[in-house]
């Protein structure tokens, strides 16, 4: 198998020398016909899924990651509108930066170029597949996919729909390759082919991510987790604090960017903590809480040192009063994992202090943390959440996807 992994990195080196020169015009076609292909065979789809959906239930998998596993007619809507969004954006490539004469007569630019062959490692969801694809090819990458076991059915038929989309529009077909082999060696064989992939992209648990990190000689984006934090101040509109952090952590929990901890102020906790525990539980919310919640709603169970740690990606909310703000930016810059983070409140010196101190991909005002996506920023879709600082940081898009090179024009200019 490590030789049919090398083969399909070469094909994807090869391939990328075709795409990075491509026309947009061309790219374009190869995303609405992919879009297109997704839509008329949302059955073929479906039944591709449910045989992943089986074996994950009949493995005795959680509710959280079936969800995450799992597609239907509106997800199959989502991920065609998807590419069609991404089709109507700007094409990044050739963007020319900046620019300058130099004394001497040369033309120095800054243009903008793909970064070449993308090795992305996921988890579970499928509709990562189709979005990596989208941006990768728009963005002028191959790319080599390697899922879970747990969706390779679902990947296997995304994949085939992409590589014929992909000789439909003229474009070659190994610029969307499937590393279908499982083995955590065969991961380890695909992380050690430096000579051809120029990007690792890891999207998922914490588990995964580290173990690309520890083992890739490929220079590593990272992604995905995320330990996100909601803090009520004081002041606060607390019906509003109710609205965010409800649609925080109940909307979707099986996501990077649903609230784990609500942090809240320790003037409002009195009134605000039965209320928010109560619409939590209605929803199916597991409530962990720190001492100061147990005086308010004394049959929450006890929160560990490891509730502040951890990412459920299920219905469970770590809860902690704070005595101020002061507190809640330090629990929130020792615990968080530097990904989204939301404040409540009517103060703006407040706002504007937790904003300037919390190190995070992205920061909120009376916002919930669930918009932190590339859809939602405007980006079509995107390739993940990047949560470390080189070279991109939260949603990762299609300039995300891209370096830069100087392009230098002369006439016949020599050093002295």
């Amino acid at each position: 198998m490590s030789d049919q992994i090398q083969s399909l990195a070469q094909r994807a080196r090869s391939s990328s020398f075709v795409l990075m020169n491509a026309s947009t015009g061309v790219k374009n076609h190869f995303l609405f016909a992919l879009a297109e292909r997704l839509e008329n065979e949302k059955d073929a789809i479906l039944r591709e899924n449910q045989r992943d959906v089986e074996t994950a239930l009949l493995s005795g998998m959680k509710s959280a990651f079936i969800d995450r596993l799992l597609l239907h007619e509106k997800r199959i809507e989502e991920m065609s509108l998807g590419l069609r969004r991404v089709a109507g954006l700007p094409d990044p490539v050739g963007e020319v930066l900046e620019g300058v004469r130099r004394p001497n007569g040369l033309l120095i630019n800054k243009v903008r170029v793909p970064l070449g062959v993308l090795a992305i490692i996921f988890e579970a969801r499928p509709n990562v597949t189709v979005d990596s694809i989208g941006l990768a090819v728009k963005s002028g990458n191959t790319v080599l996919l390697r899922g879970s076991s747990s969706t390779i059915h679902s990947n296997r038929f995304l994949v085939a729909l992409a590589r014929t989309a992909l000789k439909e529009s003229g474009l070659p077909e190994d610029a969307v390759s499937l590393v279908e082999s499982t083995s955590h060696e065969d991961v380890k064989t695909l992380l050690s082919l430096r000579e051809y992939i120029d990007v690792a992209i890891p999207r998922g648990g914490a588990h995964l991510i580290q173990n690309v990190v520890e083992h890739s000689l490929i220079p590593v984006i990272e992604t995905g987790v995320g330990n996100c934090h909601v803090y009520v101040d004081d002041p606060a509109d607390l019906v509003m604090a109710e609205r965010i952090i409800l649609n925080a952590k109940t909307q979707r929990p099986s996501v990077c960017n649903a609230a784990e901890t609500l942090l809240v102020h320790q003037a409002v906790a009195p009134v605000f903590l039965p209320l928010v525990i109560t619409a939590l539980r209605e929803k199916g919310v597991e409530i962990r809480g720190c001492d100061m919640v147990k005086r308010y709603v004394p049959d929450v169970i006890p929160a560990t040192e490891e509730d502040w740690v951890t990412e459920y990606l299920d219905l469970i909310l770590a809860v902690k009063v704070v005595p101020d703000l002061a507190e809640a930016i330090r629990h929130i810059n020792q615990y968080g994992t530097r990904h989204s983070e939301a404040i409540v409140t009517r103060d703006y010196t407040h706002a504007q202090e937790f904003l300037a101190r919390i190190d995070a991909a992205v920061v909120y005002v009376n916002a919930s943390t669930r918009f932190t996506d590339g859809e939602q920023f405007g980006m079509g879709a995107e390739i993940g959440i990047s949560t470390q600082k080189l070279h991109a940081r939260g949603p990762m898009g299609l300039r995300e996807l891209t370096t830069t090179k100087f392009v230098v024009y002369g006439s016949g200019q020599v050093r002295e």
